[in-house]
């Protein structure tokens, strides 16, 4: 397992470019909702960046903590840790300001028969974020489902296509940013609304699903047959870099891939490193969640690792026994019901 912990870790280092961003961007980062699947990775990512530019400033981590050890790892490290119900309106109103906000709270999975939760996580409470933090800048976590599915040979959809949610939990997300848009318009808020379509890690993701099936000899879902994936510590080095490009109406950017990834392809990738001969159920449909990133790579240039070095990395954790954690991504929904 040493070899594959040691290539890890080296990509959870951060990059020049964000090292550099860092020493430019004045005042506290604060994490509001730093205990899911992202956060405690950005919490970690931007702690190593003050660490390694020698810089004064704060790494604020707010979040509920229900993963045990997790507060206090991440206090370990120089994190300030604040164990909070952002729903709770007196907790809320006690955090600390900062300059900087990366907003990750949210509700998806469990949507369906507990819609008034995730319309209070996903837009009612954006909004109580937004006057809280109305002085600071705000990179607000939105989600590439907002689109409505595209032919796969479109090259997915920019930032300029109108919103078209399916489903009450796409819908409440475009909620989120409505609130965040609103806000920002009431008090010229810098905001930037981050449209993020599958990040993908070693212990979570589309990736890790389809290679969990392929090892197991179980059929991988072709229902939705196409997918935009990026390496997860891309994603939270493109959200930090994300703080210099707020602005006034909020500036809205699709981060995924660059490729529309075949899910057939993958499977079969992946499966040359099992040595299995990967199964499938469904059909490829014409259509599929996309999204055009090619904004982002003009600000930040491509992901730094590639699909082939994903399939790799994921394919040697699960042979090694790595941990990973069950947090399925339900990426072959077509209906909008999570």
């Amino acid at each position: 397992m040493q070899n594959i912990d040691t290539i890890y870790h080296e990509l959870l280092q951060p990059s020049e470019a964000l090292l550099a961003d860092m020493k430019s961007l004045d005042g506290d980062i604060i994490i509001l909702g730093a205990g899911g699947k992202m956060g405690p990775d950005l919490a970690r990512l931007a702690q190593r960046s003050v660490v390694k530019t020698g810089i004064t400033k704060k790494i604020i981590a707010v979040a509920r903590f229900s993963e045990p050890g997790l507060k206090e790892e991440l206090s370990q490290l120089g994190i300030q840790t604040i164990k909070a119900d952002l729903l709770n309106d007196e907790q809320l109103q006690q955090l600390p300001d900062a300059k900087n906000v990366l907003y990750l709270a949210g509700n998806k999975f469990g949507t369906t028969g507990n819609e008034p939760f995730t319309w209070a996580m996903n837009t009612y409470l954006p909004a109580r974020v937004a006057e809280k933090f109305r002085h600071s800048r705000i990179v607000a976590f939105s989600t590439g489902n907002i689109y409505p599915m595209t032919p796969v040979t479109s090259g997915g959809l920019s930032e300029d296509y109108p919103p078209s949610p399916n489903g009450e939990y796409a819908q409440s997300c475009l909620g989120r940013e409505r609130m965040f848009q609103y806000v920002a318009s009431q008090h010229n808020t810098p905001v930037l609304l981050y449209r993020l379509n599958y990040a993908n890690d070693v212990s979570y993701g589309v990736l890790l699903e389809i290679a969990k099936s392929v090892i197991n000899d179980e059929p991988v879902d072709l229902t939705m047959g196409n997918v935009n994936v990026i390496w997860q510590g891309d994603a939270n080095e493109m959200a930090l870099r994300c703080l210099h490009h707020c602005s006034t109406p909020p500036k809205i950017l699709n981060i995924a891939g660059p490729e529309t990834a075949s899910v057939r392809w993958l499977a079969q990738e992946l499966g040359k490193h099992f040595g299995k001969t990967p199964q499938f159920t469904g059909e490829e449909q014409l259509t599929a969640y996309l999204s055009n990133a090619a904004e982002s790579y003009r600000l930040f240039g491509y992901p730094r690792v590639t699909l082939k070095q994903m399939i790799q990395i994921i394919a040697d954790w699960l042979i090694s026994g790595g941990k990973t954690i069950n947090k399925p991504t339900h990426f072959q929904e077509r209906k909008g019901k999570y």
